[in-house]
């Protein structure tokens, strides 16, 4: 039997970046989700396209000079933010670095049912650490004691005949959020400014191909939200394929140096 052939725009490699335990246990997350057993590629279809996931960790608390190569020659990173630890000078100086050498990157907010979770808190934190505006596709439901899941902003108009009965009290936060990312998005496609009353008439397909535009060239990093749930680890697969570059993408001249 030969061996299959691999479309390079259908790869993915993706260095998870933060604290050593929580890197390893997201890995695994993936992984299970997929259904992949013990360390190999994670196999993952998105809009009936098949894609493979290649998974690499980088501890926080690895020397300067590791961190600084193994981020620069990255094809795209996922940055883990714990959500209870708004501030952390590790994590910042890993997205600085990326920032840096213009890799793209996903953020994934985790630990949201910590008593001290600060989603906003987190999502300011990225803005502050220069580069990318940080663009919240995923909105949490309470956080803390209080958390119960999470709102997917994306498909969002999809459901707005009912939306405000599923999520009650968070629709009108959910709205606002949704409009902010759209308006990030789409403005330097739409000069009217008055332009975003139509919503839904914005295709998704459009929107996820700027975000995955703005992302590849570091623009924004888009912010999802971690949950104990499987759903939660599928949807960071989905957006993995849609907003971080294949290898042919990245085209910077260190990372074809460094092979």
């Amino acid at each position: 039997m030969g061996t299959k052939a691999i479309d390079p725009q259908s790869i993915r490699n993706v260095t998870i970046i933060g604290d050593p335990e929580a890197t390893t246990r997201l890995s695994r997350r993936l992984r299970r989700s997929a259904g992949t057993v013990g360390s190999g590629e994670i196999h993952w279809s998105t809009a009936r396209v098949e894609h493979t996931i290649r998974i690499a960790e980088l501890s926080g608390h690895a020397p300067a000079g590791e961190l600084e190569r193994s981020i620069r020659v990255a094809d795209g990173v996922i940055a883990l933010a714990h959500a209870g630890r708004p501030h952390d000078p590790q994590l910042e100086a890993m997205l600085r670095i990326a920032d840096d050498h213009q890799v793209a990157r996903l953020c994934l907010i985790d630990a949201l049912d910590h008593p001290a979770a600060d989603f906003d808190g987190c999502v300011r934190s990225i803005a502050d650490t220069r580069g990318a505006v940080p663009l919240t596709l995923h909105l949490p439901l309470g956080q803390g004691t209080g958390f119960e899941g999470v709102i997917d902003l994306l498909p969002l108009w999809a459901l707005e005949p009912l939306a405000a009965e599923i999520y009650g009290p968070h629709w009108e936060l959910a709205e606002q959020r949704y409009r902010l990312l759209i308006k990030t998005v789409m403005e330097q496609d739409t000069p009217d400014s008055n332009a975003f009353h139509a919503l839904r008439d914005i295709p998704l397909e459009q929107v996820q191909q700027r975000i995955r535009s703005l992302t590849r060239i570091g623009d924004v990093v888009p912010i999802l939200c971690g949950a104990p749930h499987a759903n939660d680890e599928l949807s960071l697969l989905d957006a993995i394929i849609r907003y971080l570059p294949s290898p042919l993408e990245v085209c910077q001249p260190e990372h074809a140096l460094d092979y």
